[in-house]
């Protein structure tokens, strides 16, 4: 296993710079999930530490070792693609021991290392078949065993389930973790996927345009969120988002006639953006409610209803429980959980007060 750690590691395509240097330290053993847009550099990044791009500026070290100008053979890790990238006309042994047999490796520690491989991800009866012969789940699971059967001291995933469907999805979310936890290599996972990211990793890393907007263990970037991108980023549904003013005394904002006495550390009257998780909307009675809207829409998940309607001009999404009868049109008494709010300036977009870090 080996630590990866990155100082001010830059990535231009001539003028144009993607990569803003990155400071980022990835431990021993660690999982470590690279999540956000399309575009924001994740996969570049990725392959970057794989040595598959140049660097532009900055250091690159896996273990003790600066690794800028080595070789991607010579890095010592093994990188699982979004293609499985798969010999359609070798078994799925031969497929999973080709690297070792083109690095000259004995045939029969092959054997025993593809063997191994097979066992831990539990494709043992399939090592006689052909790709064309398995499902896109298990051509996943045999693309991890080429990886695995090299024995490197970190495993990068770039975007590995991204070609399967719901179902498989969450079955090799769980292998992939479950795998983790077997081996303990350091890895670096790159997703789009939030839940993909927040499930699995043990710190959740979010960019935008070549930029770290904020790292941090999955319930903190949830409960503590930087900024308005990480804020709307992170959680399904999003963090419901309203416009309103800091009072003059600071002791709360308002919202389109609505009070909520909490302290804010701002200017007096200053614009900001109050976000709300949907379980941070509460139903009550009238007596206690901050407002009464009506339901527009809803939808009942089974664990859940989420219903949609309007709070201060912007349509909201609130978690109700499955047992709360809901109807479209019936009248909503709404309170906001103080303990669960976040305030974000409304010009830079930076976190004002953290529910988790205020009350």
């Amino acid at each position: 296993m080996a630590t990866i750690t990155l100082e001010k590691v830059a990535k231009s395509y001539g003028a144009v710079q993607t990569i803003h240097g990155i400071d980022l330290a990835i431990e021993d053993g660690e999982f470590v999930a690279l999540v956000g847009p399309s575009g924001c550099g994740k996969s570049t990044l990725l392959r970057m530490i794989a040595g598959l791009e140049e660097i532009s500026g900055g250091l690159l070290s896996i273990g003790d070792k600066v690794v800028n100008a080595v070789e991607p053979r010579d890095r010592d890790v093994a990188m699982v693609f979004q293609d499985y990238a798969l010999y359609p006309h070798m078994t799925v042994a031969q497929n999973i021991g080709f690297g070792l047999k083109m690095r000259k490796t004995d045939a029969a520690d092959i054997a025993n290392r593809v063997a191994e491989a097979a066992q831990i991800l539990q494709i043992e009866p399939l090592l006689d078949r052909r790709p064309g012969q398995l499902s896109g789940g298990q051509r996943q699971r045999v693309a991890m065993g080429r990886a695995i059967v090299r024995r490197p001291s970190a495993f990068l995933f770039d975007e590995p389930l991204s070609n399967l469907d719901a179902k498989l999805r969450v079955e090799m979310r769980t292998e992939i973790k479950r795998l983790h936890g077997l081996l303990g290599r350091t890895t670096v996972y790159v997703t789009h996927d939030q839940v993909e990211a927040l499930t699995l990793a043990d710190r959740v890393v979010i960019l935008k345009e070549g930029r770290i907007m904020q790292e941090g263990r999955p319930l903190t970037l949830y409960e503590e969120p930087a900024n308005l991108f990480v804020a709307e980023f992170i959680g399904s549904p999003q963090m419901n988002m309203f416009s309103g003013t800091v009072e003059a005394d600071g002791g709360g904002v308002q919202l389109d006639g609505i009070r909520l006495a909490i302290p804010v550390r701002a200017t007096p009257g200053a614009p900001v953006r109050l976000g709300a998780r949907p379980e941070a909307i509460m139903l009550t009675s009238a007596e206690q409610a901050d407002l009464t809207t009506r339901v527009e829409v809803f939808e009942p998940l089974g664990s859940d209803t989420m219903v949609s309607c309007k709070i201060a001009g912007t349509m909201a999404v609130v978690r109700l429980s499955p047992e709360v009868p809901v109807a479209r049109g019936m009248d909503l008494h709404l309170r906001f959980d103080r303990r669960k709010l976040h305030v974000f300036d409304a010009k830079t977009g930076n976190r004002i007060r953290s529910a988790a870090s205020e009350t």
